[in-house]
């Protein structure tokens, strides 16, 4: 059985193998120069609930949910030098990356390369966080980020919550990221031959990607000419979101609204 014999979550059933789990579209990642930059868009405006930071490396992450489950995630540069400044000063605060949960990083990281993309930055140093990355000059101008995690991180790892408000307006629905790609046939690739995406139209002719496991979803517009890479992170919401063109200035990626 090849490996497009099986797509996430709909393996065959023999010898009474459990399913194995969906590949899941887990967070975007927005650099920024400070993470605390980013609560006025992220709690005030879009009134997100914060989960966890810590240190790792030469950067620092912090997480925040919203409603239905979406995630975002800011990371800042730690020390003189890193991938991070080295981003930041050739674009500015803006979407570095997307990650994706597999349950094989083995197997993700063969389709890959069967199809073309070369696989960086493999780390299976930590076993409950084992990564590695496609390119974003081969993955239509974005890093995606492919991890196979444990369940849980190990108890003595300490992470930190960052800063919220005692009475944050009520979190808008992340629906996900929005970009554009050279052509069809490069966004089918990458994101439903590779990442196991389900493919169709959205109402205004648009590809979408969407994954069982995930709230979020990927839209890619087609344009031959123009730059590949994240237009927008596209949310909804009940109530009426004041201030997305400021929040979306501070984070470097435009928010718009849509309906759910």
């Amino acid at each position: 059985m090849g490996p497009d014999d099986a797509r996430a979550g709909r393996l065959p059933g023999k010898m009474g193998w459990p399913p194995m789990p969906p590949i899941r579209l887990d967070h975007i990642a927005i650099a920024m120069p400070r993470i605390a930059d980013a609560s006025a868009a992220l709690v005030e405006v879009l009134g997100g609930a914060p989960e966890g930071s810590q240190p790792s490396g030469t950067f620092r992450w912090a997480t925040w949910t919203f409603a239905g489950g979406g995630a975002i995630e800011i990371l800042e540069p730690l020390g003189p030098d890193g991938f991070l400044h080295r981003f930041l000063a050739g674009h500015g605060p803006g979407v570095h990356h997307v990650t994706f949960k597999v349950p094989s990083l083995d197997e993700a990281s063969r389709r890959a390369e069967a199809r073309g993309y070369d696989v960086v930055g493999r780390d299976d140093s930590d076993s409950s966080w084992k990564e590695a990355f496609l390119h974003p000059k081969q993955a239509l101008g974005i890093v995606v980020q492919l991890v196979e995690s444990s369940a849980a991180p190990p108890a003595d790892r300490p992470v930190t919550a960052p800063p919220g408000l005692p009475a944050p307006p009520a979190p808008v629905r992340i629906l996900g990221l929005r970009m554009r790609a050279h052509s069809a046939e490069r966004a089918l690739a990458q994101w439903r031959d590779v990442l196991h995406g389900d493919a169709g139209r959205t109402a205004d002719g648009a590809l979408v990607f969407r994954w069982t496991d995930s709230p979020m979803r990927i839209v890619v517009d087609v344009d031959p000419t123009a730059v590949e890479g994240p237009l927008a992170i596209e949310l909804a919401s009940e109530r009426a979101v004041a201030s997305l063109e400021i929040a979306g200035a501070r984070l470097g990626i435009r928010f718009t609204q849509r309906s759910a």
